[in-house]
């Protein structure tokens, strides 16, 4: 039988283990996170727990798109973006070029308000669970969407597509970009390795697709309507926009306007096209790689432009330039 002074020492080495122990533990898991590419989140966020750094890097990219978002709906809704709601969320970032006012009606403004706010809450969400970076250098001028649209329409305009004419041109706009935001998050869900990052991307995805829709429903209304001088009606510009967009993701069908051709609606029995899915109806995806070919207006993930005059940021969209 062990002796009394055994057990005492039994109990003192258990005593320091629970005590004092913990916080070795602690570096053990720590240690054993690093060596497996996972990274510490930083606390109060969808889970607060570590992150694998694949999941990091999905988690980050987005943001170029977030801060793209959040830049264009509070200019155009308010007269000011990021630096004047909670400047903190730029990181120091650059001013976005060409940022303004647009002239709205109070209907169309109160969505555009509604989205601002969205876009800085999402911000702040991704920004709880990995570092993130400064906001990149955006261009939003009317100059950039007057150039995607002619482009997308193969044509010069006069005079040239401004975004913040009215409300008709500024949904127009806002067609051209939360659909990549959110093709994006469909693209990466399935490669997510931890429950806290699929949540946060499914929230994110519900409320991108819910921009989308409006944004769509609302212009689907004016599907006949002409686009101030130009002799193209508003939903034959979605198609331009999409097939643009096609062409730059390189990836084939991904995007489709607010009419389509006969037997490419929802189950083949309609033309109009509210939303757009593949023949199943589910969202299309995309990676990476196809985004920012879009984004940039180059179709090539290794050469900057568009929304982007100095390329976009995070580790996934710097390994393409670097």
């Amino acid at each position: 039988m062990a002796s009394p002074i055994t057990f005492a020492v039994v109990a003192a080495v258990a005593l320091v283990a629970l005590l004092g122990g913990g916080a070795r533990a602690q570096d053990m898991d720590n240690e054993w996170a690093r060596n497996r590419g996972f990274y510490g989140g930083t606390g109060g966020g969808v889970g607060g727990g570590l992150l694998p750094q694949s999941d990091v890097d999905l988690l980050e990219f987005p943001l170029n798109l977030e801060y793209l978002e959040a830049e264009f709906f509070c200019w155009s809704a308010l007269g000011y973006g990021l630096d004047g709601i909670d400047a903190s969320l730029t990181g120091g970032g650059p001013a976005p070029v060409g940022a303004q006012t647009a002239a709205l009606t109070p209907f169309v403004r109160d969505i555009a308000t509604q989205f601002c706010y969205q876009e800085v809450g999402h911000l702040r969400a991704i920004k709880q669970n990995v570092k993130g970076f400064p906001r990149p250098l955006l261009d939003i001028s009317a100059a950039n969407f007057g150039k995607i649209v002619e482009t997308a329409m193969n044509t010069t305009l006069d005079p040239p597509f401004n975004p913040y004419e009215n409300s008709l041109n500024f949904l127009l706009a806002s067609y051209i970009i939360p659909y990549v935001g959110l093709t994006g998050y469909v693209g990466a869900n399935p490669k997510l390795l931890t429950p806290q990052a699929r949540k946060l991307v499914a929230g994110l995805l519900g409320v991108e697709s819910a921009q989308d829709a409006v944004i769509r429903a609302l212009l689907y209304e004016h599907g006949l309507s002409r686009v101030a001088s130009y002799g193209v009606g508003v939903a034959e510009l979605t198609a331009h926009i999409s097939k643009l967009r096609n062409a730059l993701g390189r990836k084939g069908v991904k995007d489709e306007g607010l009419v389509v051709a006969p037997g490419q609606g929802p189950e083949g029995q309609t033309v109009g096209n509210i939303i757009a899915g593949d023949r199943f109806s589910l969202a299309y995806d995309r990676t990476p790689e196809e985004i920012l070919g879009v984004v940039y207006g180059s179709g090539d993930p290794a050469k900057a432009g568009g929304f982007f005059p100095q390329g976009a940021d995070g580790r996934i969209a710097r390994a393409f330039i670097a």
